[in-house]
């Protein structure tokens, strides 16, 4: 007890790591240990006897006195101020802040209620917590201005797609024009020839290359579900068939045993990634062909891709994902391409966290290996609207409402399709589009471009459309933009999505099959 033992409670709070003081219910301080002097910077015996508040900043002195005396109502252990930022003024005048807990204690044997407080000095503690919410804040705007970044290569990235391949569209609607109105003099014909594959190359360049920015933009994120392994193989089998064919090549598909295998991963860009695959194989494949095959490896899903082609040195496996590299040297290039579709196949692989094995022998062929997780579930995959067979055939003058912005894709378009017997109307706008739609509701078909002047997209060309004509008409959607809006449109079983530049004859036969449709 103080009361009975002074000199030991003294050396005991002396003792003690934090600055501690006793004050008596007036608020004058009865005891101060050697920590509180250094604290604060006054000699022991200038403290006993003074007011507590003189040891704090003088806009909270009022205050506290109040505080105070509301404590001496219902004393009990805790701290000081909960949630309030507590600072002492040392004996110089500096601030510094502090963290004060309170305790009541018996003062004497008349019952008076003295209160000991420790107070410790949390200058050191503040310095880091504001380091810390400063840290917090330089990576919040890191994060905000990445952020900012990555929006800014999206729009670069939609706007480049859109305006580099308007120019594009434009030479391959017209050489498919030229095509069906030019005789046939031997040198005109391979003229044309020559120029139709420049316009290939171009867009396959171009393709390439954005393809590789979004996805280094980030612009492109994973939406993984349940597909059907088999109905993925059916798409390859058609796209690639007739392709390994021209160059006498087979082509082979080797099913999953189990017929509603599905595997869980984004269809799209796994489809891209086989693509990619097969496209290779045939590219450096001269003689025996190209097979694919499903193997269930549980809980995975394999999916190769064989061929009997030139094959990949052991010493360049390591360079084959590499931007513009090419087995065989860069010479190959103006025949084989540029050597991105591998680099495109890293990056969806990484993207999808999926593996990519390869094993490949010079003159004997190579294997690609693309590891998948097995879906929990057989059978569960969403059915997929399979593509409607062409329908070829001279169309009956059928009537179609063109709207593009860019006069020359728009007059490319027109020409060519009147060159094939359309009747073509064609406007720049939202506005015309309606207007028209209005005076003439006798329209069969209508094309539209996706983005068009003042930010008129064309799904609103066609939602204004069909309610000016009080119907559903089948509608082609062209567009050059490759990033995630297009994916999300909603679905629309009148409307084809095509991406520029869209192939004359893809174009032709698109129009014929939603004519048949109709």
């Amino acid at each position: 007890m103080l009361t009975t033992s002074p000199q030991l409670a003294r050396s005991a709070l002396d003792t003690a790591p934090d600055a501690m003081i006793i004050i008596d219910a007036s608020g004058v301080i009865r005891f101060a240990n050697r920590q509180l002097s250094v604290m604060f910077g006054y000699p022991h015996d200038d403290l006993i006897g003074k007011p507590v508040e003189f040891l704090m900043p003088e806009r909270f002195r009022a205050r506290h006195v109040g505080e105070r005396k509301s404590y001496l109502i219902n004393p009990r252990p805790r701290a000081m101020g909960a949630g309030l930022d507590l600072f002492g003024q040392r004996r110089d005048g500096k601030e510094f802040p502090v963290e004060i807990s309170l305790s009541p204690i018996n003062g004497d044997d008349a019952g008076q209620v003295l209160v000991a407080a420790a107070i410790r000095d949390i200058t050191d503690r503040k310095l880091v917590e504001a380091e810390l919410v400063h840290a917090t804040q330089a990576a919040e705007l890191a994060r905000e201005t990445a952020d900012r970044a990555n929006q800014a290569k999206s729009g670069f990235l939609a706007t480049a797609s859109h305006d580099l391949r308007q120019p594009l569209q434009t030479l391959t609607l017209l050489n498919g024009t030229l095509r069906r109105t030019v005789e046939n003099p031997e040198a005109i014909t391979d003229g044309l020839a020559q120029q139709e594959q420049a316009i290939g190359a171009m867009s396959r360049l171009l393709k390439a290359l954005l393809e590789i920015s979004k996805l280094e933009s980030g612009a492109i994120k994973p939406d993984p579900s349940d597909f059907a392994v088999n109905e993925l193989f059916e798409e390859l089998r058609r796209e690639f068939v007739s392709v390994a064919g021209d160059k006498g090549l087979s082509f082979n598909v080797t099913r999953c045993q189990e017929e509603e295998e599905c595997v869980h991963s984004d269809r799209s860009p796994v489809g891209q990634i086989m693509r990619n695959l097969v496209s290779n194989a045939v590219k450096y494949t001269h003689e025996g062909g190209i097979a694919l095959r499903c193997l269930h490896e549980p809980p995975f899903v394999r999916l190769e891709v064989l061929d009997t082609g030139i094959g990949i040195p052991a010493d360049q496996l390591r360079y084959i994902y590499d931007e513009f590299y090419q087995v065989g040297g860069a010479h190959r290039a103006a025949r084989n391409g540029y050597g991105l579709g591998l680099s495109i196949v890293q990056r969806l692989v990484t993207l999808l966290d999926l593996r990519l094995d390869v094993q490949s022998e010079v003159g004997r062929g190579s294997r690609f290996a693309l590891v998948l997780p097995a879906s929990a579930t057989l059978g569960r995959a969403a059915t997929r609207i399979g593509v409607q067979p062409l329908v070829r055939g001279t169309p009956t003058q059928a009537r179609v409402l063109l709207v593009e912005d860019d006069a020359g894709v728009r007059n490319a378009t027109r020409m060519l399709l009147k060159s094939e017997g359309y009747r073509v109307t064609a406007v720049a706008s939202l506005a015309e589009a309606v207007e028209l739609a209005r005076r003439d509701p006798h329209v069969d078909l209508l094309v539209t471009d996706y983005h068009l002047g003042d930010g008129e997209p064309g799904t609103h060309v066609i939602a204004g459309v069909r309610e000016a004509l009080g119907r559903q008409i089948q509608a082609v959607l062209m567009t050059g933009d490759t990033s995630s809006a297009i994916q999300k449109l909603p679905p629309d079983p009148f409307m084809r999505v095509a991406s520029k530049p869209v192939n004359s004859e893809e174009l032709l036969d698109l129009l014929r099959t939603l004519l048949a449709a109709d």
